[in-house]
């Protein structure tokens, strides 16, 4: 026992005094570019707290208009109000958006199409992350519905004003965890067997291939997409699950902060030359490699068509 304690003593003692080379490992690339942003409208899901928050500061900061787009209307207008007087940019506003209610998204366009005549960069950054099994408000399976469902159908109802706009660009946040995840077209909303964590892994598998069929049926129009791997980052997104929650905050001086987590989700909205990569999944600010599952260009044309019918909307 003693030989244990000492092992364990060590082994801590050892990450202790390792932890500033670790922690700088881990915080990951860092967006380079000086591009600035006066007069570009920018869309950013979920970035009333962790990385979203950090990405739409960061846009404010260039320059941007920046529309944050969160169902806590009261947070959102909190994390607004923070980046307005951080960045001296005024031009940040808040508008509710539910990505696990259609009517909502619908609704979201709608106002948003209204009131603005371009948009330059959609980033498709808010996510649910280990749910205990449940139904969004049209019975799509949680993490299917909001990670996925939800974000194809608000570049869908987008994508006419991006085009308008172009170049504009649209970045979907995946994950690695899409290594293991799978598209189960006989059991896609879970009712069969579901796992939670296997759910989330397959909803950011969807995200990777949905990214890479929108490129496809991009080509030629000046937009251009790219998905993104944000990196283990100290969030909110672990809060479903205790054994998460309690090793998040044990290992949390090792984890990527929001802000760094947020990187390469500007780089692939800012970044000068991306548009070759368009489709291509990025992690640390560089190109990265994605499973075999997801350079399947079958099951992404599929997921795209069976996605359309769920959602009964027609895109060509």
């Amino acid at each position: 026992m003693l030989a244990v304690l000492g092992l364990l003593t060590s082994f801590l003692f050892f990450l202790y005094v390792t932890a500033p080379s670790i922690r700088k490992f881990f915080a990951g690339g860092v967006c380079r570019t000086n591009m600035q942003l006066p007069g570009k409208v920018v869309v950013i899901t979920g970035a009333n707290t962790g990385i979203g928050k950090e990405t739409a500061r960061e846009l404010a900061r260039r320059g941007a208009r920046v529309y944050i787009a969160c169902r806590d209307v009261l947070k959102g207008e909190s994390a607004a109000s923070e980046i307005r007087a951080d960045t001296k940019n005024s031009q940040v506003l808040v508008r509710k958006l539910d990505l696990s209610d259609t009517k909502s998204i619908r609704a979201f366009a709608e106002g948003f199409l209204t009131e603005e005549k371009q948009l330059h960069i959609l980033i498709n950054n808010a996510g649910v992350m280990l749910c205990p099994y449940s139904k969004t408000a049209d019975g799509f399976e949680t993490h299917l519905g909001v990670n996925h469902l939800g974000h194809f159908l608000l570049t869908h109802l987008l994508l006419e004003q991006l085009k308008a706009s172009a170049p504009a660009r649209v970045v979907n946040l995946s994950s690695v965890v899409h290594h293991a995840g799978k598209i189960r077209f006989h059991d896609l909303q879970g009712e069969k067997h579901y796992n939670r964590g296997f759910a989330y892994c397959h909803s950011k598998l969807a995200n990777v291939l949905f990214t890479r069929e929108l490129a496809k049926r991009l080509q030629g129009t000046g937009v251009t997409t790219y998905a993104v791997h944000p990196g283990i980052v100290q969030s909110e997104l672990v809060r479903h699950s205790f054994l998460l929650c309690l090793l998040w905050r044990l290992f949390s001086r090792f984890l990527k902060t929001a802000r760094e987590g947020a990187q390469t989700s500007l780089h692939c909205a800012l970044a000068e030359g991306l548009e070759p990569l368009s489709g291509k999944y990025f992690s640390d600010c560089k190109r990265a490699w994605v499973s075999p599952r997801a350079r399947n260009n079958k099951t992404a044309e599929r997921l795209w068509n069976v996605s359309c019918e769920l959602l009964g909307i027609q895109w060509e």
